[in-house]
């Protein structure tokens, strides 16, 4: 099991993604979607769940840009995870659900060997 859990802006989450299981990302106190190399759902925990109110089984295997957060199908954020190889930016961002917009900070980390 990866130690300790890392806060969402240390520089060590990257690596500590990269070998959690469902239940240690379930441990997280914020969001986490992780996508497979096609853009699909590879990986949602409780909080992202919670956040969302998506569950792990409606989203994974979905793909993320176009059938789970099509709002985020866009330059911000869609276009880097397809033009960037290594990616670790935080971006301001709003999720345009249903009922109300929702401000986030968004992490997204892709590539780092």
């Amino acid at each position: 099991m990866p130690h300790p859990i890392p806060g969402f802006a240390e520089t060590s989450i990257f690596d500590w993604l990269e070998s959690a299981t469902d239940a240690t990302l379930d441990q997280l106190p914020f969001g986490v979607v992780a996508l497979a190399q096609d853009g699909s759902v590879a990986g949602y925990n409780a909080a992202e769940s919670a956040l969302s109110g998506m569950t792990r089984e409606r989203v994974l295997g979905r793909p993320f840009f176009t059938g789970v957060a099509p709002c985020t199908n866009n330059f911000m954020v869609a276009h880097r995870y397809e033009t960037e190889p290594e990616l670790d930016a935080t971006i301001d961002y709003v999720f345009t659900f249903k009922i109300a917009p929702v401000s986030v900070p968004l992490r997204p980390l892709q590539g780092r060997e």
